[in-house]
């Protein structure tokens, strides 16, 4: 069983110099809590507004943060965050914490109780406290079920925003990629699924 020692959590953002510095506070409480080394990566995806300048001045020695000019796409600021990333576990949570960041010490039990080398969080899970319009849950659905068909993959929600990899499964799956954009997340999984890593230990979870 591979042990955990450190964690790196990168968050891509995209103009939210008005709320950043209180989610990253609030992923700090939670993770300082943990019994493992962390880290935070901020991924600035385009230079847009004050947020690249406001955590430039935090200061905080666990927080790193980067960027670029340009804005690229979720896929693309998840990817250079992650290829930064020095922790045994690397993995990314969306901005604006849809899910919420208390979420992340279970998924890390996971990987421990598993030895897995992928865990997503999922809204679909039966403890998950969740209320969508019907007209989304719908389409969400019929999201699902397109990609079972076309990919093989046996994930309910492959599209929430807090999922984490072993650092070797970073290494020889990000390189891979070509999405930039919102569809990432299923291409990250999908070339993950076909080298036959996370076949029997991907796990989803809240």
């Amino acid at each position: 069983m591979e042990k955990i020692s450190k964690i790196s959590l990168v968050i891509p953002t995209y103009k939210q110099e008005k709320v950043i510095i209180r989610e990253i506070d609030l992923l700090y409480q939670v993770l300082r809590q943990l019994p493992y080394d962390f880290e935070i990566i901020v991924v600035v995806d385009g230079f847009v507004d004050n947020t690249y300048t406001l955590l430039k001045k935090l200061r905080r020695p666990y927080l790193k943060v980067i960027g670029y000019e340009e804005n690229k796409g979720k896929g693309y600021a998840v990817r250079f965050g992650m290829m930064q990333g020095t922790g045994d576990i690397v993995g990314f949570i969306d901005g604006g914490m849809d899910i919420h960041p208390t979420s992340i010490p279970m998924v890390l039990n996971h990987f421990l109780w598993y030895n897995a080398d992928i865990v997503i969080g999922s809204k679909l899970h039966p403890v998950s406290q969740v209320n969508y319009p019907i007209g989304r849950k719908i389409l969400s659905w019929g999201y699902r079920s397109l990609i079972r068909v076309m990919f093989g993959l046996r994930i309910r929600d492959s599209q929430v925003g807090l999922k984490l990899f072993r650092k070797r499964v970073v290494d020889d799956v990000l390189p891979r990629l070509l999405v930039k954009h919102f569809a990432f997340d299923i291409e990250v999984l999908a070339v993950a699924y076909s080298r036959e890593i996370g076949r029997a230990s991907c796990r989803e979870r809240v």
